[in-house]
């Protein structure tokens, strides 16, 4: 006798996990003997692939809650969970590894090392990330992650050589190249123009779609934000979505 083929009662495959699961997020400092608060009650969730810019004014608490995310510091309470993994429950060690495996950084100022070359600035972030490649393997993959960003005639310029959105693209490659689940990007733009960011944040967004990395950017350009999936507004530590994309 067939069996029957009614599946209405099968159990539904979970729901993917996000990538950022922060819920209830306070972060208190002690000033001149009393507490500060930056955050209160910051709740953020942000699935593979998606894009959520924060906007607000300078000292609302936007760059806290990226030290969060990446393990910098640490809740005075709630809970932030990045790829799984509870933050709350690491050491400094453990931190580190996670950080090394789990995330990439852009930075507004660049942050290269001067004495390396566009090619060896990006191979450096692989061979920390995954020391177990030789060295062959690490320059074939760093001169293919500057390829991917439009700098494959640049491979061994020093930063000195390279434009202010050149630099910018060799960090991008660098915060991408070990594929991390989650991208954090502090003002990507705020040392670029209009035209030369968003040549780079078209590239950020698109690398971060390919590779199913989530990403969470901070800015103060409306229209960098306004090209996010989502955008949540910081005011005085609290966080607000104030733009989803509807589906």
């Amino acid at each position: 006798m067939a069996l029957s083929q009614d599946h209405s009662s099968s159990p539904r495959p979970p729901a993917a996990q996000p990538i950022v699961d922060a819920s209830g997020v306070d972060y208190t400092l002690e000033v001149a003997s009393r507490p500060l608060h930056i955050l209160r009650n910051v709740s953020l969730r942000v699935e593979a692939s998606e894009v959520a810019a924060i906007v607000g004014p300078s000292g609302s608490g936007k760059t806290s809650l990226l030290m969060l995310l990446a393990g910098l510091e640490r809740a005075t309470s709630g809970k932030v969970v990045v790829a799984g993994q509870d933050l709350s429950g690491l050491g400094e060690d453990d931190l580190a590894v996670f950080r090394r495996h789990t995330l990439g950084i852009v930075f507004q100022s660049f942050h290269l090392i001067p004495s390396l070359t566009a090619l060896d600035n990006v191979g450096l972030a692989l061979e920390i990330a995954s020391p177990d490649l030789s060295l062959a393997q690490t320059r074939e993959a760093a001169a293919a992650a500057l390829e991917a960003v439009g700098l494959g005639g640049r491979l061994h310029h020093r930063p000195a050589a390279l434009s202010g959105g050149e630099q910018q693209r060799v960090g991008l490659a660098r915060a991408m190249i070990a594929k991390p689940r989650l991208l954090l990007a502090d003002e990507p733009t705020g040392n670029l123009d209009q035209e030369t960011g968003a040549v780079v944040v078209e590239l950020m967004f698109d690398l971060a779609r390919q590779q199913g990395t989530a990403v969470v950017l901070i800015t103060h350009d409306s229209s960098l934000a306004a090209r996010a999936d989502r955008v949540f507004t910081m005011t005085s530590g609290e966080l607000v979505e104030t733009r989803s994309v509807t589906t």
